[in-house]
């Protein structure tokens, strides 16, 4: 636990120790997706959600699907289908609670990234649901967002992390795989080679 002197506790504090913010990061916000961010959103096939909960817990989790999986239905208006998934639906659920939402676009080979904020609703308007089908599956459920702040990240995150870069990829080996982990932490008495067989197969037949 960190010593008592070491916390920051107050904005004032922070910015003594960060500076102050740039007129370049200051006046990037948007209130619109304008032709820049739709152009990102239409290129992009993954993002990540954020959510809270009524509880005040943190939600984060991905979304992907072929580029352009997230529909722009006008300048302040988004559209994310609700793929089959483990259905704990977290995301769904915090906003049913709370509609705040934020979701941050990636663009493979694009260091940048686009973030989004404003207010999730859920929907099942047969019309558009079936515009977002995928292999002739259509989604149940879409989450529409109501958007009231849009700006570009910078891409030193990215570059830091060398996100993109194939020399800096985990070799497989190094880390367990998906089957291990769920044997050592949920399922001890199945084999490894049973469990991978049915992810594979979910993987397989419900995306």
């Amino acid at each position: 636990m960190a010593k008592a002197d070491a916390s920051i506790t107050s904005r004032s504090a922070l910015r003594a120790l960060v500076g102050e913010i740039t007129p370049l990061a200051r006046d990037k916000e948007q209130s619109a997706l304008d032709e820049f961010a739709r152009g990102f959103i239409a290129l992009s096939p993954f993002a990540v959600i954020g959510s809270v909960g009524a509880d005040g817990h943190v939600d984060v989790t991905p979304r992907g699907d072929p580029p352009g999986f997230v529909r722009v239905l006008d300048e302040h208006t988004l559209l994310v289908p609700e793929r089959p998934g483990n259905r704990r639906v977290d995301t769904m659920h915090n906003l049913l609670a709370n509609p705040q939402m934020s979701l941050i676009f990636f663009m493979p080979g694009y260091e940048e990234t686009l973030r989004v904020r404003g207010r999730g609703s859920l929907l099942r308007d047969p019309a558009l649901l079936a515009t977002m089908a995928v292999n002739s599956k259509v989604p149940k459920i879409a989450i529409q967002v109501d958007v009231d702040c849009v700006f570009f990240h910078c891409a030193k995150a990215l570059k830091r992390a060398r996100l993109w870069d194939p020399d800096a990829h985990v070799s497989k080996g190094d880390f367990p795989c998906f089957s291990e982990i769920i044997r050592a932490q949920r399922m001890p008495h199945k084999s490894r080679e049973d469990i991978d067989e049915v992810l594979q197969s979910t993987y397989r037949d419900t995306l």
